[in-house]
């Protein structure tokens, strides 16, 4: 049973940075009591952003999934780490070229920020989910780092859910190409606090009055943390009640799903 109290501190938020694998959805499917708690914010006209680590779909792509799933959310709600990648690579090398490993999500982010593909001799060797992960793609970007390009992976998850398990995410994709080459990865996505940075941007709310929830110990909780936002880890992904305790830092708040903060909510 879950405090009242602590579910008045939720909701007297003005802002929410809210993840979606884990959160939002599992794959193509919905998870319990998210219409309610879109519904909510729209309703109470709370300042939200779906803040996603996922770079393999567009902002309009996303649009659609969650329009597919019964959700009507205008694309100015949503941000990606491809999109925070684009912008630290604009910010870095303007105009610059980038090896992409990964789909239209980040492809797109990048065109569109002024880079242009090169698998030659590029500026980057860029890595984000990718469904085309081969050996001889590892095998170009290997090349390719060796020869000068800086690695940039657009997240640090290990790992995200789907509807019947997990999936291999960035770092786990990009690992092989650390080893060979001996070269670190920069991650752009959360735990950076560049994307802490853009949401609450976005929000224009302070963070004494957002709280981010997350399924995550290792991105989103911590994000929170550092950049000192109040935090809600939701039980509805990747972690568990077990997991909290392997970390050095606790969340917050912890609840089995987002649909805790708007069960039995009179308005």
């Amino acid at each position: 049973m879950v405090d009242k109290a602590i579910i008045e501190k939720i909701r007297n938020k003005s802002g929410f940075i809210c993840d979606m694998d884990g959160v939002i959805y599992h794959g193509n499917k919905i998870l319990d009591g998210v219409k309610e708690f879109v519904s909510w914010l729209q309703s109470e006209n709370k300042k939200f952003v779906f803040l996603t680590n996922s770079s393999e779909r567009t902002i309009r792509e996303l649009q659609g999934k969650l329009s597919r799933m019964g959700l009507d959310v205008g694309t100015e709600h949503f941000y990606t780490s491809a999109l925070a990648t684009a912008s630290f690579l604009q910010s870095q090398k303007p105009n610059g070229s980038a090896y992409i490993i990964g789909e239209a999500g980040l492809i797109n982010a990048i065109y569109n920020a002024g880079y242009s593909s090169n698998n030659i001799d590029p500026d980057y060797v860029v890595m984000g989910e990718a469904r085309s992960y081969s050996y001889e793609v590892i095998e170009k970007a290997v090349n390719l780092v060796k020869r000068g390009a800086k690695l940039i992976g657009t997240n640090p998850d290990v790992s995200g859910p789907i509807e019947n398990g997990i999936a291999p995410a960035t770092k786990a994709l990009i690992a092989p190409i650390e080893l060979a080459t001996g070269k670190q990865a920069y991650f752009v996505g959360k735990p950076n606090p560049l994307m802490m940075r853009i949401a609450l941007r976005k929000l224009n709310v302070q963070r004494e009055e957002t709280i981010i929830i997350g399924d995550r110990m290792d991105t989103d909780i911590v994000a929170g943390i550092e950049a000192e936002i109040d935090t809600c880890l939701v039980l509805s992904g990747i972690s568990s009640r077990a997991t909290i305790d392997e970390f050095a830092y606790r969340p917050h708040y912890v609840l089995d799903g987002v649909n805790e903060i708007v069960k039995d909510f009179k308005g």
